[in-house]
């Protein structure tokens, strides 16, 4: 039973006796806010922050989405607050990706999705990549085709085989996020990736593969056998 000195503890005397694993997500960032106001203590500050996202369950992602201006309508806010609290935000981005990169095979759906998940976790638009590989699959370019809309985004076949000769590509791979949490295939989709993948054939760049990711989640034509 914890007693009422532990229990009133500040975050930082807290961190210092019981480790960080036992903190709240507040109180982690009122460690990184550092200082509050007279009428606002760090904690409660970290707290409005964590509860901007305005009547939603609040997920951690939720701060990458943030803006500076966002964060600075807190009263006791300012500039290098909310520069802090985006530069966490990023430096847990970057983080994941590194911890996905270590297992990450280009012939290996699930390896590339787990990546490419956490690159596109934030994006709000339908954002397509184009992957360029070398005849041992491993990556010489990513290029983005597109940023569409919500709901779809447009692919050029001209513009993916000219890339694809610039780098001297020996094989090609797609890569979309679907906004929606749901990562089955559209229509277009299917459509699109038939085009592509019939290209291929004809210049020799073959397509390996489609992957959709979805949240948490990922549709792969490879895994399917569409291709």
């Amino acid at each position: 039973m914890q007693t009422a000195k532990q229990n009133t503890e500040l975050p930082y005397e807290k961190f210092l006796n019981q480790g960080s694993a036992s903190l709240t997500e507040a109180e982690l960032l009122a460690i990184i806010l550092r200082t509050g106001t007279k009428n606002c203590p760090a904690l409660e500050m970290a707290k409005k922050v964590l509860t901007l996202a305005g009547g939603k369950d609040f997920k951690l992602n939720t701060l990458h989405h943030l803006s500076l201006k966002e964060l600075m309508d807190i009263p006791g806010i300012g500039e290098v607050k909310a520069i802090k609290i985006k530069c966490l935000s990023e430096l847990a981005v970057r983080m994941a990706l590194e911890k996905a990169s270590v297992t990450l095979q280009y012939d290996s759906p699930k390896t590339v999705a787990d990546y490419y998940m956490e690159k596109l976790r934030h994006k709000e638009r339908e954002t397509v990549l184009l992957l360029l590989l070398d005849n041992k699959l491993r990556l010489i370019e990513e290029y983005t085709l597109s940023q569409g809309t919500v709901r779809a985004s447009l692919l050029s076949s001209r513009e993916i085989f000219i890339e694809a000769l610039k780098c001297r590509a020996c094989h090609l791979m797609l890569l979309h996020n679907h906004p929606s949490g749901d990562p089955s295939p559209s229509r277009q989709d299917i459509a699109v990736t038939q085009q592509i993948k019939e290209a291929g054939e004809l210049m020799d760049i073959p397509l390996i593969d489609h992957i959709v990711l979805g949240d948490g989640c990922y549709f792969s034509f490879k895994e399917k056998d569409l291709l």
